[in-house]
């Protein structure tokens, strides 16, 4: 039976654990990280494309300081606790962690997967952390579909409708 999503959501140390538990035992780790605030298909298909790249999916989630440092005023709309829960209840999500680094690079030093996924709206040589994979000897991959959904865009949509300018 599939654990409840709230007990795969670990703290750092926890899921350092898991990761090394679980490469012990050979399995590829991939991390997939992300702000997922309003959760929609595109980060659907995004996390699926990445548990593809290996055996286990481990998803880090911006905590809600490094959104609202990343994304502006008014975000996250979601809190972190709410966002790694309904990520976590995601198929094909191994475990969750919240992290409020600026970057993932902590993350990755901590976690060492075998593959760092990110989105279609970067390119391998885009990605601010593959030089903390290529020394970890880990590697950078693309996954998901084209990037034509946003949350940025649905927040906005949902702003207008509500100040009536629809």
């Amino acid at each position: 039976m599939r654990r409840a999503a709230v007990e795969r959501i670990l703290d750092a140390e926890a899921i350092g654990a898991a990761c090394a538990r679980w490469r012990h035992q050979g399995l590829k780790v991939v991390l997939a990280n992300g702000v997922f605030d309003l959760l929609h298909v595109g980060h659907v298909r995004y996390l699926s494309a990445a548990r593809e790249l290996g055996d286990r999916l481990v998803v880090g989630i911006n905590g809600d300081r490094s959104t609202a440092a990343h994304k502006g005023p008014g975000r996250p709309v979601v809190g972190a606790a709410d966002r790694a829960t309904l990520v976590a209840a995601l198929r094909g999500v191994d475990a969750v962690v919240i992290f409020e680094e600026p970057t993932v690079d902590p993350l990755l030093e901590a976690l060492r997967p075998d593959v760092h996924a990110k989105g279609t709206d970067y390119q391998v040589e885009t990605v601010p952390e593959r030089g903390t994979m290529a020394r970890l000897g880990g590697v950078t991959a693309i996954a998901g579909d084209d990037k034509r959904h946003a949350s940025r865009e649905l927040v906005e949509r949902i702003r207008r409708s509500l100040s009536g300018s629809a």
